[in-house]
């Protein structure tokens, strides 16, 4: 491990002191309340100071999306490695996907803003190529498991489907309905009343769709989440706590 030099450790440390107050202030009021000028004059710091860290306020965005983003895989990473088959390691990490949104709701919106195009078209390649590193490593650690469920005899995919692609379904489902859940707030007048049951009726039906062993009727299906939520949870709080620890020091 590489020791920093007290200068570099400084610029580290201004440079978390800058995301902490941005945070805030992007959650509550969105890209259009953050500002140089605001974070500048919250840390009592003139604004060239800020722009020493960060170019522009786009690039904290993607900055403070890469943290959240980091937290989703830490969540997927312990999900992940549970004992149990193939079938059930997946279940775990819906487990942490339903976690996710449900208990780090400001951080499922951090991560939304790199969807904004605007904001990333502003930002540098190398900002970008970080969001390409995290959502690439969360599909590697699910992708891993369908390949695990492949080399078992577990699962069979057809010859036009990749790992990949198959991770692809589940990510539409689980984010995409997630993404409607918390954007959408029609949602019960259009017969839509339990949005999270219904994500996890979609994937026992994929899953049971594919043929992946072991079957799983809904009901067991419903009664192995609630189990791994139960096991999983005090785990993801733990990490969920690290992270708000690292982000507010």
């Amino acid at each position: 491990m590489v020791e920093l030099t007290r200068k570099q450790r400084e610029i580290e440390k201004r440079t978390a002191e800058i995301l902490r107050v941005a945070r805030p202030i992007l959650i509550a009021e969105g890209f259009q309340g953050l500002s140089m000028d605001r974070v500048a004059a919250q840390m009592e710091y003139a604004k060239g100071t800020i722009y020493n860290h960060f170019p522009n306020k786009e690039e904290i965005v993607l900055a403070l999306a890469v943290e959240s983003m980091e937290l989703r895989r830490s969540l997927f990473e312990l999900s992940s490695i549970i004992d149990g088959p193939a079938r059930l390691r997946m279940m775990a990490l819906g487990s942490a996907c339903e976690f996710f949104t449900q208990h780090c709701t400001d951080d499922f919106v951090l991560e939304q803003w790199v969807r904004n195009q605007g904001i990333w078209d502003k930002s540098s390649e190398k900002s970008q190529n970080l969001i390409r590193e995290c959502e690439g490593r969360c599909m590697a650690i699910v992708a891993g498991i369908v390949c695990d469920a492949i080399d078992s005899n577990e699962l069979t995919l057809p010859d036009t489907l990749s790992p990949e692609e198959l991770v692809f379904g589940f990510w539409a489902i689980n984010y995409g309905s997630q993404i409607l859940t918390f954007t959408s707030p029609s949602l019960p007048s259009l017969g839509i009343n339990n949005p999270a049951n219904a994500i996890r009726i979609h994937c026992c039906t994929l899953l049971n769709g594919f043929d992946w062993q072991p079957y799983m009727a809904q009901s067991r299906y419903f009664q192995e989440m609630d189990s791994l939520i139960e096991r999983l949870q005090p785990r993801y709080w733990a990490l969920k706590n690290e992270q708000k620890q690292r982000t507010n020091a």
